[in-house]
């Protein structure tokens, strides 16, 4: 009965994360936009970004080396609805591999916007 709202939900939630990334590298990743009542026009302190988003890029990457890792040495077999395992073989497999590898790209890549993010607003501010 909550498959289907939990699933909705966590994609809503993942992607408004995953969009909030692009703060890192719009001017509206530092500045508080003009329609947000009594803040607009403030800049954001540096740490409220970086944390956060070092945080999640952690996480990301924690998250991804567990289920790579699992998927490797089957610590914990994966269940699906018929409970059965994932697809070891064939294009069901390959299918699966194909949609998510490219997740094990999230975590470096937003550690990277972080640090570069922290230094650009470090030399803005130093100047």
């Amino acid at each position: 009965m909550w498959e289907h709202p939990y699933v909705i939900g966590l994609s809503v939630v993942s992607e408004g994360l995953a969009l909030l990334a692009l703060g890192l590298v719009r001017p509206w990743g530092e500045v508080v936009p003009r329609w947000v009542p009594r803040l607009r026009g403030r800049r954001i302190p540096v740490p409220a970004v970086v944390v956060p988003a070092a945080l999640g890029a952690a996480l990301i990457m924690m998250f991804c080396a567990y289920a790579l890792l699992n998927e490797i040495f089957g610590f914990v077999e994966p269940m699906n609805e018929n409970g059965d395992g994932f697809p070891t073989s064939g294009p069901a497999a390959w299918a699966l591999w194909t949609a998510y590898a490219p997740l094990l790209a999230w975590g470096p890549l937003l550690a990277i916007l972080t640090v570069a993010y922290h230094r650009r607003r470090r030399a803005n501010d130093a100047s």
